[in-house]
């Protein structure tokens, strides 16, 4: 970002742009541990699957204390059932309950801190940014859409809707389009999959596909990021729910060792402000 910028900025505005990742997606919430304690304010928040339904509970009012309760017990059958669709194995819409019962506020215009969640428009193979109106929780389960194993969502408009991870993984720069000067970015997925094999069924085959999507769309992002953690999390699959405290523990541990970074970031920014 140029000087000339930064001397308009008087307090620095600080995104989070939160990758996909499944359950690996439960290390954002120790990242928002180490941010917190640290008192690094969040002013916008951009997430895409996983970091949407992370990102938008935050931003909900959700503590960092019941983030962390609702990783805990966290299972798939939550969230998701049987489906007679021939468009997916599974339906996510129990979703939409799941957060409407945890949830502080379900409106895009109550939230606390501005939040984008990021969805994939199956016709259209475009990004969709779902924020400041509508509902909330329908925007995170669209999001949160796995195609193939999740039938698509459908909006008002008629559009089939599906994970937000395929085009817009690391939203750094839907975090700016909320009003961000400095965008910290969390990648879930760029410590690699360091269990996996070759693919040995058809859907191996898609569950790897769909992983190199995401890092390649990740990748072509993150160098517009102004912080990017990357948590170590790349020895635990996507499935493994029931690791949420070692998730939570690699999470902290990586926003912890970013902090410094911020702090200077931020300094500057005030800094160059004041001249």
């Amino acid at each position: 970002m140029s000087n000339d910028k930064w001397k308009m900025i008087a307090h620095p505005r600080i995104g989070l742009a939160l990758s996909g990742g499944a359950a690996r997606g439960i290390a954002h919430v120790g990242v928002l541990r180490a941010l917190e304690e640290n008192h690094i304010s969040i002013d916008a928040i951009a997430g895409a699957s996983a970091g949407a339904l992370i990102g938008g509970a935050y931003a909900a009012g959700l503590s960092i204390s019941e983030l962390e309760a609702m990783a805990r017990r966290f299972r798939w059958r939550h969230t998701a059932r049987f489906s007679f669709s021939r468009l997916g194995l599974q339906s996510n819409a129990r979703m939409e309950d799941f957060l409407r019962a945890r949830l502080p506020v379900t409106r895009f215009k109550e939230l606390r801190i501005p939040f984008a969640a990021l969805v994939t428009d199956l016709g259209e193979g475009t990004a969709i940014v779902l924020r400041d109106t509508g509902d909330l929780t329908f925007a995170i389960r669209a999001s949160c859409c796995l195609p193939s194993l999740h039938v698509p969502v459908r909006d008002r408009d008629g559009r089939l809707l599906v994970d937000g991870g395929l085009v817009a993984n690391l939203p750094i720069g839907y975090a700016r389009e909320l009003g961000a000067d400095i965008v910290i970015a969390v990648d879930v997925g760029a410590d690699g999959a360091k269990f996996m094999d070759r693919p040995k069924t058809a859907l191996g085959v898609l569950t790897q596909a769909f992983v190199a999507v995401e890092r390649i769309v990740s990748n072509q992002e993150r160098d517009n990021a102004d912080i990017l953690i990357t948590p170590r999390v790349g020895h635990i699959r996507w499935d493994q729910t029931r690791r949420a405290e070692e998730l939570l523990k690699i999470g902290y541990e990586a926003g912890l060792e970013s902090i410094p970074r911020i702090k200077a970031i931020v300094r500057n920014a005030l800094s160059i402000a004041a001249v």
